[in-house]
């Protein structure tokens, strides 16, 4: 890299990167708290959970919109020295710095199976389904924009594209890189 280039992560891959992790064992989660007949019962552990599955998917997609608007009408455009990462290195930084959270709200999932059945399981999956919401409504921006929209990595903190120091998104043409619009992968033909 040259003098003042920077190593840039896709925004959409970041917040894209942890949705599967969640989703999966989210429901894997519940599909043991199914299996158990709790404290609570069955009937209400789920219901509590498709209350905390819609309350969770809320929550995540839909706070801090305004901070990635206010970033993304502030970017500018990419440097030509800089460097793009690829989305499986940035899908493998988050997860590997993510990777005992994940485990250790797995098992809570499960453990908390005993008392209200499936609850934390949905409550992950909302997490994860939340996620993959608010990378498709930054993919929407890009592709309405023409652009995509680029984080500096070293920015990030603990994950969060949208964090406080994270100063500004960069922005390349829509072709840039190895993810689509919303950070899934791109088919190439």
């Amino acid at each position: 890299m040259g003098r003042g280039a920077q190593s840039l992560a896709r925004v959409a891959v970041i917040v894209r990167a942890g949705a599967a992790p969640l989703w999966w064992p989210g429901l894997l989660a519940a599909a043991v708290g199914a299996f158990v007949p709790g404290l609570a019962g069955r009937r209400i552990g789920l219901t509590a959970g498709a209350a905390l599955f819609l309350i969770a998917l809320a929550l995540v997609a839909f706070t801090r919109n305004g901070r990635y608007a206010e970033l993304a009408r502030g970017a500018t455009r990419a440097g030509r020295g800089d460097f793009l990462q690829d989305r499986d290195v940035t899908v493998r930084n988050w997860r590997r710095t993510h990777r005992w959270w994940l485990l250790g709200a797995f098992l809570a999932a499960v453990a908390g199976a005993y008392v209200l059945p499936g609850a934390g399981g949905l409550l992950l999956a909302g997490a994860g389904a939340g996620l993959w919401l608010k990378a498709a409504r930054i993919g929407r921006r890009e592709r309405s924009e023409d652009v995509l929209y680029w984080v500096r990595a070293d920015r990030v903190e603990r994950g969060r594209p949208a964090g406080r120091q994270v100063e500004g998104y960069r922005t390349t043409g829509p072709m840039a890189g190895d993810a689509a619009p919303g950070g899934a992968r791109r088919h190439r033909r």
